[in-house]
């Protein structure tokens, strides 16, 4: 009885212990305004916005401004949109990133339930359909010999841009002439197999840095810009939330576009310093110069205005891939980018 009564009293201690600690916590958090949020994105140069956030602290100086003084931030790195989506549809994401195609997507697959939508853009970049064949100088070339990697068959940006470079080719009813031919690969994966030259593929549909890396290379060239495809400066990356994230945590929202914002002033003021930071936070071995020429190359924005996301959605629309049709992108946005001279 003894022994029972002690471990009782050590329970009922410990338990003790535990309630004061988490009340201690609670009273803390609600004094500093504590928030936990969590981040996605995939590979490139375009996601250098996220990475000038993260490393610079940006997050936290513009939840500071608006009173939360212990912000967690955690980052996870996908191969692709479609799985970041599945990430945020369980809810172990508060933000994801990627190309407009995922974006267009999970809009319109969670109107009037989750109302995912667009926190604005990240990039406008072109990405290249390069090829290691020397026979294939338009899309018109592909074999079924050929395989061209891209993050996600059928639904990444690269692989709806193929998509409407074959409607422009074939017709509109031909618009998946060479889906057959896509394999999907993680961006470093496909670079590496394609310059090996060991047959796995032998075209790829990528972005900085991959897309200037390859070019590097005698044996490559490129076939097929997107900016090509869709008559100009395009965006190619965006980051988007939940309107349920948004309503729940608005500071915070405000923060991390704030925090965009700076950043995207950051890359533009000290190229430099932006590009050392890439390097760093990508583990890339590239030269610094290299992303230097990248970042300062006019073709290449960073910004948060949207651009040419009527064109996507209008084609995804018309080929079914999604279901409803926006009346303009700021019908893809959040509020906060309604003043920007999006398209």
């Amino acid at each position: 009885m003894q022994k029972h009564g002690k471990e009782k009293h050590m329970r009922a201690v410990r338990l003790g212990a535990a309630f004061l600690a988490g009340a201690i916590a609670l009273g803390l958090s609600g004094a500093s305004g504590a928030e936990t949020v969590r981040f996605a994105q995939q590979y490139g140069v375009g996601y250098l916005p996220l990475m000038v956030m993260r490393h610079n602290h940006l997050i936290q100086k513009y939840a500071a401004q608006s009173g939360i003084h212990d912000v967690k931030i955690t980052w996870s790195t996908f191969g692709g949109g479609a799985a970041m989506n599945a990430a945020l549809l369980s809810g172990n994401l508060d933000f994801a990133s990627g190309g407009v195609g995922p974006l267009l997507k999970i809009w319109d697959k969670t109107q009037g339930i989750y109302d995912v939508h667009g926190v604005a853009a990240l990039n406008s970049l072109p990405n290249l359909l390069n090829t290691t064949n020397p026979n294939v100088h338009s899309i018109a070339d592909f074999t079924d010999k050929d395989r061209i990697a891209l993050p996600a068959v059928k639904v990444s940006i690269q692989a709806i841009t193929l998509q409407m470079a074959a409607a422009k080719e074939w017709g509109d009813k031909h618009y998946d002439k060479l889906d057959h031919l896509t394999v999907s690969m993680k961006h470093p994966d496909a670079m590496a197999a394609l310059l090996s030259g060991g047959g796995q593929i032998d075209a790829h549909f990528t972005s900085p840095p991959y897309s200037v890396e390859e070019l590097a290379d005698p044996k490559v060239h490129t076939v097929l810009s997107s900016y090509q495809v869709l008559g100009g400066k395009s965006t190619f990356n965006t980051l988007w939330a939940s309107a349920k994230y948004r309503k729940e945590h608005p500071k915070m929202f405000d923060a991390v576009f704030k925090a965009l914002q700076a950043a995207d002033r950051f890359i533009k003021a000290h190229p430099e310093e932006a590009a050392q930071i890439y390097i760093e936070e990508a583990h890339s071995k590239l030269p610094k110069k290299l992303i230097v020429s990248i970042i300062t190359n006019p073709e290449n924005e960073f910004t948060t205005t949207p651009k040419n996301i009527m064109k996507y959605a209008d084609f995804m629309y018309k080929t079914g891939s999604i279901k409803h049709l926006p009346k303009s992108w700021k019908d893809v946005f959040f509020k906060n980018v309604w003043n920007e001279p999006g398209s």
